[in-house]
């Protein structure tokens, strides 16, 4: 068989979750602080593109006519960060992922053969995550995507222990998505919050997970790290350097951080042929997947395009264009078993 072309940075949009939320207590004050990091303009800029993309965020049937035109076989769908509301009290936040993993596996089922889904967990309720995390598996999803940090947590936190543990034993998929810059202000115009913001806040969780000894912990743990893995990947040097300079550096973690990258999945969303060669080379081309962050306008309208510019050889390409997520996500396996339903089915029909 070919290889399939499997974008792993993709959306849904869930009305049914922002309806539960809307007149919270708490909603007004989550919102104001985004306002403050993002700025005005940044905001009213969102408010129109996402209203546009709202067919391609939320009718099956869009997405996959979208995905017709890019190549795409098959989408790894994740919510809209938008939709974390780690601002949530314990029983909204129980509410939120429940409705958040069943609206994601239903908009899925429209297409099982061509969409998988990752759902949510309330990173702000340590004690919920693994029973999200749990919800999420039972209703056919791949996994779960989180954010960089949780309000007053970060991910190397040992509240989150137990949650590493269960997702490196079930395989589930981790994809971590920063939401968010806790830079604040500071970001706070020309869209400095997202064009900087989330590659930091990708390399500072990446940094905690890294040197806290998460994964020396968790080898198995499959984790996808969006946007490149921000700003890591080609400054890992430095990581090193502190590593063997530093005892309070190399006190938690038992390698070189470098050596970790190769434990980690990066998606190939960095914006520049250049860049996503070296990522290629500092991780291997087997830890790189196609992401597109589809359909937002941070995005490219052209995943494999964008993978083909850098010129990677063509072993690579195929790998990185969906070998890899493949892999990952156990397809080969996936198909044999819908096959041998589909012969199942038949037969049953045929003797009834």
């Amino acid at each position: 068989m070919a290889t399939p072309t499997v974008d792993v940075h993709v959306h849904v949009l869930l009305p049914e979750v922002e309806a539960l939320v809307d007149g919270l207590p708490g909603l007004a004050e989550a919102r104001a602080l985004d306002a403050r990091r993002d700025g005005a303009a940044a905001l009213a800029v969102s408010g129109l593109m996402v209203r546009n993309r709202i067919p391609r965020l939320t009718d099956p049937a869009v997405r996959l006519a979208a995905m017709d035109a890019q190549g795409v076989d098959l989408q790894l769908v994740s919510p809209s960060p938008s939709h974390y509301h780690y601002w949530a009290d314990e029983d909204t936040a129980e509410k939120v992922y429940r409705l958040a993993n069943e609206a994601t596996a239903n908009h899925c089922a429209a297409a099982p053969d061509r969409l998988r889904g990752l759902g949510l967990v309330p990173l702000q309720h340590p004690e919920q995550v693994t029973p999200a995390l749990d919800h999420a598996l039972e209703h056919g999803l791949a996994g779960v995507e989180i954010s960089s940090p949780a309000p007053g947590r970060d991910l190397s936190d040992p509240a989150y222990e137990p949650f590493w543990a269960q997702a490196a034993k079930t395989g589930a998929i981790v994809f971590l998505h920063p939401f968010g810059c806790t830079l604040d202000e500071r970001l706070d115009r020309c869209y400095l919050s997202n064009t900087v913001g989330q590659p930091t806040e990708n390399a500072v969780a990446l940094s905690h997970l890294i040197f806290s000894g998460v994964l020396d912990r968790h080898p198995d743990l499959k984790l996808i790290a969006a946007h490149g893995g921000g700003y890591l990947p080609t400054h890992i040097g430095r990581s090193d350097h502190s590593w063997s300079a530093r005892s309070d550096a190399s006190s938690g973690c038992l390698r070189p951080p470098s050596s970790y990258l190769r434990q980690i999945y990066f998606d190939s969303l960095v914006h520049d042929p250049d860049v996503l060669r070296e990522l290629v080379r500092v991780v291997g081309s087997e830890r790189v997947l196609l992401g597109s962050d589809f359909p937002f306008d941070m995005g490219t309208e052209d995943p494999v395009a964008a993978l083909r510019a850098a010129r990677l050889p063509e072993a690579e390409c195929d790998a990185v264009r969906g070998g890899n997520a493949a892999t990952l996500l156990h397809l080969a396996l996936a198909l044999a078993l819908a096959l041998a339903l589909a012969l199942a089915l038949a037969l049953a029909l045929a003797l009834a």
